[in-house]
């Protein structure tokens, strides 16, 4: 039988604070992965005896993985147990990290990032867990929290990664990360309670293989479409591949009546506009991590860079993650008083702001940071108000898979902005000695490219019904089952 939607799961005996840090912790330590090979990407093809475009794969692995296990980690979340997920999950980073460090070669440092990306849906669990368990009052600031754990993850990550890189041996990033795995896994296990709120029925099995699917022919052909070429045999016949299988996959899905992902909810206005601005947003967002760190490390010889370590550029962004965690609990203040769908707006709008900060505020290093200070403060903002947006418009039972898919599109909108960027990076050249570098005019193409990602957030945003009550109202078509913990 039918009933309406509940708005909040059972109340946790654990005390909110604790719960919000524990999980809180989680997320920055799985954000840390995005990050942690960063440092290592210029001697990568040296220290894993490998081609520069083999080498590209422990980056591009961790990518892969992360889009197709995070919607397939939310919907087994919700059928059986948040924290079981969320604790797999937490294993499997373990192991990739053990992995990783134990490597030294290809093969097996690829093996470890696939596993450690597997880890990605920690985030969106976590979120889903604080819907469950925390009081109504203090949901939304703990989701704004666990949402901005993306940017402090990544802001410490970089400048952490580089002094670990230059002052030890490579494999000590993983035995770090390993180790800081092994706490997250030790603190969930003693501190939060299994949820009580799952959803029956069996898992699609042929769903999950078929969206895995089209997400990896679609990624491929996006990350590696440079290398390979955009008109190349290979990256069109996997862009293709990728229509037709989402195609073949989202036919299959709307005859299925426990679909892995419920497109009948995905398609309300409220649902799917929002889904389709954490792309742009997932776009802005990226170009956050590639366009200032290259023009701060760049050779002042070129007239725009700045000559700086990794190091030093990793510190001059930190600030950018750190605006990004202080300013999230503005965004659950905003939308208890106006809305979700005003917070992600404020957001979008501050976001382009500090990108055309960006295109005048590039004389020096302190002015650079002022400008991608208001761009993290403005990420900090959308990305918690996107999952409030999502959640107010789909069944408590299916919270985790919703969030899943939701980050899914920010991934998208990351490796769309690393392609786009890449592709005019490379068109835009300079001579600077033997070598060619990225010329300033190819950072301002790519600014300008963000603003226009900003500005569509924008216009996807106004689509958004103003009020949750807009959107067609949400059925729960299982009852809810405890789980034991």
């Amino acid at each position: 039988m039918s009933t309406a939607a509940q708005t909040h799961g059972p109340v946790s005996a654990r005390p909110p604070a604790l719960v919000i840090t524990v999980l809180g912790f989680c997320g920055i330590v799985v954000a840390l992965m995005q990050t942690l090979i960063v440092p290592l990407v210029p001697i990568l093809p040296r220290i894993l005896h490998a081609s520069p475009a083999n080498a590209s794969w422990a980056i591009t692995a961790t990518l892969l993985s992360g889009a197709v296990v995070t919607p397939i980690a939310g919907r087994l979340g919700d059928m059986f147990g948040k924290r079981r997920i969320l604790l797999i999950s937490l294993a499997a980073l373990i192991v990739g990290s053990v992995i990783c460090a134990l490597g030294t070669t290809l093969i097996p440092v690829v093996v470890g990032r696939v596993l450690q990306g597997a880890a990605t849906g920690v985030i969106p669990l976590g979120i889903s867990i604080m819907r469950d368990e925390l009081p109504a009052e203090r949901v939304g600031s703990a989701m704004a929290i666990m949402s901005a754990t993306l940017g402090v993850g990544g802001a410490i990550g970089m400048p952490v990664a580089a002094v670990i890189a230059e002052k030890a041996d490579w494999h000590t990033l993983f035995w770090v990360s390993g180790g800081l795995g092994v706490l997250s896994l030790l603190v969930v296990i003693t501190l939060i309670p299994e949820s009580s709120v799952t959803s029956r029925g069996s898992f699609d099995y042929l769903g999950a293989v078929g969206l895995s699917a089209a997400l990896v022919a679609l990624l491929l052909a996006i990350t590696k479409g440079n290398d390979w070429g955009w008109s190349s045999d290979l990256t069109l016949g996997l862009l293709a591949a990728s229509v037709v299988l989402l195609v073949l996959w989202g036919a299959y899905e709307l005859r299925r009546t426990q679909p892995l992902v419920d497109l009948r909810v995905s398609a309300r206005r409220q649902v799917l506009f929002t889904n389709l601005a954490s792309v742009a947003v997932g776009f802005a967002m990226y170009g956050m991590s590639l366009i200032p760190s290259q023009i701060l490390m760049a050779p002042k010889a070129t007239g725009y860079g700045m000559g700086l370590s990794m190091v030093q550029a990793g510190l001059m962004l930190t600030p950018s993650g750190l605006a990004m965690f202080a300013l999230s609990p503005m965004s659950a203040r905003i939308s208890a008083r106006s809305g979700p769908r005003t917070s992600l707006l404020t957001g979008a709008l501050v976001i382009m702001v500090g990108y055309i900060l960006t295109l005048v505020l590039r004389d020096n290093p302190a002015e650079l940071m002022v400008a991608m200070i208001v761009v993290g403060g403005g990420i900090g903002i959308a990305y918690a108000a996107m999952p409030a947006l999502i959640m107010s418009s789909v069944p408590l039972h299916e919270t985790a898979a919703a969030n899943g898919l939701n980050s899914l599109m920010r991934a998208v909108g990351t490796s769309l902005s690393a392609a786009a960027i890449s592709v005019v990076l490379a068109a835009r050249t300079m001579s600077l000695g033997p070598a060619k570098v990225p010329a300033g005019s190819g950072f301002t193409i790519a600014i300008w490219i963000t603003i226009v990602a900003c500005a569509l957030t924008i216009g996807l945003t106004l689509l958004i019904p103003c009020r949750a009550s807009e959107a067609a109202p949400v059925l729960v078509e299982a009852e809810s089952e405890p789980v034991a913990g």
